[in-house]
């Protein structure tokens, strides 16, 4: 397991990286419609080229398997390939940004309990809930901080 932070995102780790995140939505947003997943999946290329600073982590045979984004202290996305969970990647990237970005907070969906569980483990605290996410929808946000 290797974690590097990409400067640069050619299309080729963009796909990658949309892989992993459509795996792992598919196996803990099941709140999401196939409809509501594929809606969301045409935003992720943009956001992944756009997060400040990406975070990936790739497995023995450099093939990303997980990746994490974060504006300034606020992490913006986490994701991990299903076949990967449990290993502590989740975990290395969480601790990557602690070290490196003094990382404060974050959003999870309510409706991923195993997210925010995990979440709890590395020491953040719900501190807000909304009704709906960031582009309105009616999935609700808990916001958590590092207690």
């Amino acid at each position: 397991m290797k974690i590097i932070e990409v400067k640069t995102r050619p299309t080729a780790l963009i796909e990658q990286l949309l892989t992993v995140w459509e795996g792992a939505v598919k196996a803990t947003h099941r709140f999401l419609s196939a409809e509501g997943i594929a809606a969301i999946k045409q935003y992720v290329p943009q956001a992944l080229l756009e997060v400040p600073h990406l975070i990936i982590v790739e497995n023995d045979e450099q093939v990303p398997v997980g990746f994490m984004g974060i504006t300034e202290q606020h992490i913006e996305m986490l994701f991990i390939a299903r076949e990967e969970e449990g290993k502590g990647l989740g975990k290395a990237l969480i601790n990557y940004g602690l070290e490196k970005y003094a990382v404060t907070d974050l959003a999870v969906n309510e409706q991923n309990p195993r997210a925010k569980g995990f979440y709890e483990h590395m020491g953040f605290e719900v501190y807000k809930r909304t009704e709906h996410d960031e582009q309105g929808n009616p999935y609700p946000l808990l916001y958590m901080r590092r207690a």
